[in-house]
């Protein structure tokens, strides 16, 4: 592991044209309610969703923002109500919105990050702004470059510096989630890059989460003395997101278990001796668990008391209610099934929605003509998240 040294580097206006379209399902138990008013800018200028309820429970709207993205990994608010988005494979940044266009958010590409050397499941994956975006025009950005896994920061439109290097990559199992905690640390998630060992190997960056500070240096306060690593037993960790302070991260299991976990310093979730719930003391067990086949999420996101997560294989949005300490409150529900296909990136944005990227163009999908998609969810009634 290397660390270079330091470099110094809202809302939507106006949605979509009549032509985006929406859809209107029915779900039960979880919601999060019409947004807020955000006091920097007006409402957006929705369309009209065409509603098709499949019967009672709670409604969710969703429109299609985007069109035409490859492979969407990672997506970054702004204070303009516009987002950054990263594309695994062209390595490119485009900005979506806040601007509308007669096909939606105006796309606008940024920049194409020219370190990055897309195979397999690496390329260009994460991605975070900086808390103090508007003063500082800094981002973050996890990227498989020719030797390994690395963080950079840049600032737009200028050459990225790394900041924490030698993150081990594979064709597979590269992790790549960034974000920002509440405790303003800068959290990563790695893979273990098809060796097992590294998993449990405190000493080791792959199959862990990361918290660095801004410069790529250990954090303050993390579990082992003058690393990185905030948590082991991974396999390969891609969403991560906070509940309140409570930080959850969704896993790929190999062959039978998908998970959820409640991640807290310095804990260990047990891979590759255990995959889902193993019942040892020793690790950490899932709030969450599916069989592949109807998981495989890769994107999570949170909102007060509800869970996001979007699945690739299993081509649906599961959404999971938490209790006041932490737990699993009822069944999780699952939405969007195979309605757009592969499902990867997801954010909680400003106003209370989802956004939700697909991922039909990432070789294992079967692409239409307007992937690949992103898409706006609001949740309406009363229960989970915003009311």
């Amino acid at each position: 592991m290397s660390v270079p040294p330091y470099s110094p580097a809202r809302r939507v206006r106006g949605f979509l044209a009549a032509s985006c379209t929406a859809l209107l399902l029915a779900a039960t138990g979880c919601s999060l309610g019409e947004p807020e008013p955000d006091p920097a800018g007006r409402p957006p200028n929705l369309p009209t969703p065409s509603a098709s309820a499949a019967g009672g429970g709670q409604e969710v709207v969703a429109t299609v923002l985007a069109r035409g993205l490859r492979v969407p990994w990672g997506i970054a608010f702004l204070p303009d109500g516009g987002a950054l988005v990263t594309e695994r494979d062209s390595g490119r940044i485009v900005q979506v919105g806040p601007e509308s266009s007669p096909d939606g958010l105006r796309i606008t590409e940024v920049q194409t990050v020219d370190d990055v050397v897309a195979s397999g499941e690496g390329g260009l994956l994460g991605i975070a702004a900086s808390p103090e975006f508007a003063q500082d025009r800094t981002v973050f950005v996890y990227y498989t470059a020719e030797r390994d896994n690395r963080i950079a920061r840049m600032r737009l439109g200028e050459k990225p510096t790394p900041i924490l290097t030698g993150i081990p990559k594979a064709g597979v199992h590269n992790g790549g989630g960034l974000a920002f905690g509440p405790d303003g640390r800068l959290y990563a998630s790695t893979g273990d890059a098809g060796d097992t060992d590294q998993s449990q190997d405190a000493e080791e960056l792959g199959g862990k989460i990361l918290r660095i500070t801004t410069e790529g240096k250990p954090a303050p306060g993390n579990p082992f003395p003058n690393s990185p690593v905030w948590s082991l037993g991974h396999r390969n960790v891609q969403g991560i997101a906070w509940a309140g302070d409570r930080m959850y991260a969704v896993e790929f299991g190999q062959n039978t278990w998908d998970e959820i976990n409640q991640v807290a310093k310095g804990k260990n979730y047990g891979w590759p001796e255990v995959e889902g719930r193993g019942g040892d003391k020793e690790f950490v067990d899932p709030i969450v668990q599916w069989s592949t086949d109807e998981a495989s999420c890769s994107g999570l996101a949170a909102s007060e008391r509800l869970l996001a997560t979007a699945c690739l294989r299993g081509q649906r949005l599961w959404l999971v209610e938490l209790t006041d300490t932490g737990t699993v409150l009822g069944q999780p529900q699952a939405l969007l099934t195979e309605k757009y296909g592969r499902l990867r990136a997801i954010a909680a944005a400003p106003d209370g929605s989802f956004w939700v990227g697909t991922s039909n163009h990432d070789g294992r999908g079967r692409p239409t003509p307007e992937d690949d998609r992103l898409l706006r969810l609001v949740f309406a009634g009363g229960g989970a998240g915003r009311s």
